[in-house]
């Protein structure tokens, strides 16, 4: 071993090129993809970056070494007249700058350039040849040099002329991404499970796997689309017209043959407008009717392009500036396990710190014992993570092929990791839970619950005040707030008089929150903020909600059965009943004041309204307020039964399936109108 290199560096350089080498077999060979593409592209540059560290390490058959594998045998193979490099990647922003610094280094002469800016489509390149204007092959990528020669499937993709128009080359190849759009992959998928068969990963794969059929019929169905994006004149051919003198030209040109050509493509003048291009498309691009995972920024000038030519693998005139992608891997340092409010204790991953959908995670859910048993997760692993619904980093998979030799399995703790008292897991849940009421993980959840601002909202009791009051045995329930004094807080760790006065006034003011935020505070399973209205709403007091039985619960619009026996069960507790009567005994509003039941002199009774982008003027507290006091139901997705979607500034999927749904959609103005409108009419009628 050469002296500066670890054995784990060794042992992990080996790990790495075996599982790359077996996911391009199946994604080349095998036309069977085992890995993300993101996921591909993560371990390539860990890799990369292990090699260039360690040159010594570096092997004639490490993937980084050539530009891809061997295409499939099916198809008749062909060679590229010229080849078919792939693009550099740029991770971020940064990276896209070392690109440009790149260049600019080899030509120190050239001074402001012309970029072009064209979205980077998640599908299958493709080199069609034309002769005299007419199609006469068309071939995958394969490795850059090889492809395969699949023209009669490519025939049968609408959006690819057969035969030119105007006056063409006598010649040409033109270059561009097959893909599928996403209402025909979502059909396609359907159909396929219809047919117990396993659904496509993504409309790439589904895409690739289409071009593939050895049944161009078949591929007929499927429906692909296909932009151009580049084009050559091949060696030997005498071109009618000149030839194009930048990307651009040539864009405008293939569009004039009958190409199809993206038309969210951009001229930039400068870097900046490249990056706000990028930083433009980053959120907008989920409003397309196809995926794209990235920019490809081009040098527009096609002789500066000559001038900088290609590296081994990519030329240096482009480059693919990605997106934060949805999975990336990292490794695992280690698993800690979080005692909730409710007792549920959930093992989280510590990891190595990664760059995932433009933040930097170094934890991720486990979610529970049943996943961490199903993962089979080791100490050491090199595991998959991703946000689910884009918020919350889980650990997906585990790559076992990576894993460091004697690594140790990572299972439940028998005890609590807070006050060590045993845990239970009951048949019918996944969860693993502390029944400890005075566990001070279980305390300290219960206050920071209750202290949020759509509970009781006492501002300035955070985490680490929290943290000292039960570690100091100040608090050992929600109720024991309320006899707190100033004198009381002086000792925690940088706590002033002004600071514990304004905290006791802020917990003095709580007492005014009404029954349904105190409702909400109590945290009981399965009853958020929305629940505790409509409960509220249904039951004028604390009394009479916990004498409600369970059936009269379940039959309540919006409760059902295992909201109805949660709340059963929590009143039915000899602990909660005696929180229930100290927070009384506190002062706390446990009743409605008024009416406690929807009625008429509420104009939008029954009317249902989802929220989705940024308003104007209004958060969305404030417009959820304004709706529910108007009588109206503000819930989170959209469906058949949604009456209204109030839409802002960046609205996102809700508002695309609103229209394919034909709902109506609301501005900031428009709603405020209709409130006040419906308002006025009922005090009319």
């Amino acid at each position: 071993m050469e002296s500066g290199t670890s054995q784990s560096e060794v042992a992990r350089v080996a790990a790495l090129r075996q599982q790359l080498q077996a996911a391009s077999y199946a994604y080349y060979v095998l036309d069977d993809p085992i890995m993300a593409d993101e996921v591909y592209d993560r371990l390539y540059r860990e890799l990369q970056d292990l090699e260039t560290a360690h040159p010594q390490l570096v092997t004639a058959d490490s993937p980084t070494q050539r530009v891809g594998e061997k295409p499939a045998t099916q198809f008749i193979s062909v060679r590229h007249a010229i080849p078919l490099y792939s693009l550099e990647n740029a991770f971020d922003l940064g990276e896209f700058q070392a690109w440009e610094d790149r260049w600019r280094r080899q030509v120190p002469q050239v001074g402001a350039v012309e970029y072009v800016a064209e979205l980077k489509i998640d599908g299958s390149a493709l080199a069609l040849t034309y002769e005299q204007g007419v199609l006469v092959r068309a071939a995958t990528r394969g490795d850059g040099s090889t492809g395969e020669e699949i023209t009669q499937n490519v025939k049968t993709i609408r959006s690819i002329p057969l035969r030119l128009q105007g006056d063409p080359p006598p010649l040409v190849e033109v270059r561009g991404e097959a893909f599928l759009p996403l209402a025909v992959f979502e059909q396609i998928n359907q159909e396929r499970q219809a047919r117990q068969e396993a659904p496509f990963a993504n409309p790439r794969n589904a895409a690739a796997g289409t071009l593939r059929q050895l049944d161009s019929r078949i591929v007929a169905q499927r429906q692909l689309d296909f932009f151009a994006y580049t084009l050559h004149l091949l060696p030997g051919d005498s071109q009618v017209e000149p030839l194009p003198g930048s990307q651009w030209q040539a864009l405008e040109l293939l569009h004039r043959f009958g190409f199809r050509v993206n038309p969210n493509r951009q001229l930039c003048q400068s870097s900046a407008e490249v990056q706000a291009y990028y930083d433009g498309w980053a959120s907008q691009r989920y409003q397309l009717t196809y995926l794209t995972d990235g920019v490809v920024v081009k040098l527009n000038d096609f002789a500066l392009q000559e001038e900088l030519g290609f590296t081994q693998k990519f030329p240096r005139w482009a480059v693919a500036l990605k997106y934060p992608a949805a999975e990336v891997p990292t490794r695992l340092q280690g698993v800690t396990f979080q005692v909730g409010r409710t007792g549920a204790v959930t093992p989280v991953a510590e990891l190595e710190p990664v760059q995932l959908a433009g933040t930097t995670v170094a934890r991720a859910t486990l979610h529970n014992g049943d996943r961490l048993a199903a993962l089979d997760i080791h100490q050491g692993d090199t595991v998959i993570v991703r946000k689910a619904g884009e918020i919350i980093p889980e650990v997906v998979r585990v790559m076992p092929e990576l894993r460091p030799p004697e690594a140790t399995p990572v299972t439940m703790p028998g005890h609590c990791p807070q006050c060590s008292e045993a845990l239970v897991k009951l048949a019918e849940e996944a969860v693993t839970r502390c029944i400890n009421r005075s566990c001070p993980a279980i305390v300290q959840g219960a206050i920071i619950h209750w202290a949020r601002r759509d509970a009781l909202d006492i501002e300035g009791l955070g985490v680490k005040w929290v943290q000292q009051l039960v570690d100091q045995g100040l608090v050992h329930s929600v109720a024991d707030l309320y006899g707190l004094r100033v004198e009381d807080l002086l000792p925690l760790e940088r706590m002033g008089p002004q600071l514990a006065q304004k905290l006791v006034g802020a917990i003095a003011a709580s007492q005014t929150r009404p029954w349904s935020a105190v409702l909400y505070g109590l945290g009981i399973r399965h009853v958020g903020t929305v629940n505790a209205k409509t409960l509220a709403q249904h039951f004028s007091s604390v009394e009479a909600l916990a004498a409600a039985p369970s059936d009269r619960l379940a039959s309540i619009d919006g409760i059902g059965p295992e909201i109805a026996q949660a709340v059963s069960q929590w009143f039915t507790n000899p602990a909660n009943q005696t929180l229930i009567e100290r927070l009384q005994q506190a002062g706390l509003t446990l009743a409605s004041s008024g009416q406690t039941t929807a009625t008429t002199d509420q104009p939008l009774v029954g009317k249902i309204f989802v929220l989705t982008g940024t308003l104007p003027h209004l958060s969305r507290p404030q417009a959820t307020a304004k709706i529910e006091a108007a009588g109206g139901k503000v819930v989170s997705s959209v469906s058949q039964v949604t009456d209204y979607v109030v839409a802002g500034d960046k609205a996102g999927s809700k508002l695309t399936r609103a229209e394919k749904l034909g709902l109506t959609i609301l501005d900031e103005t428009a709603l405020l109108t209709l409130i006040s409108t419906a308002n006025a009419a009922s005090v009319k009628h």
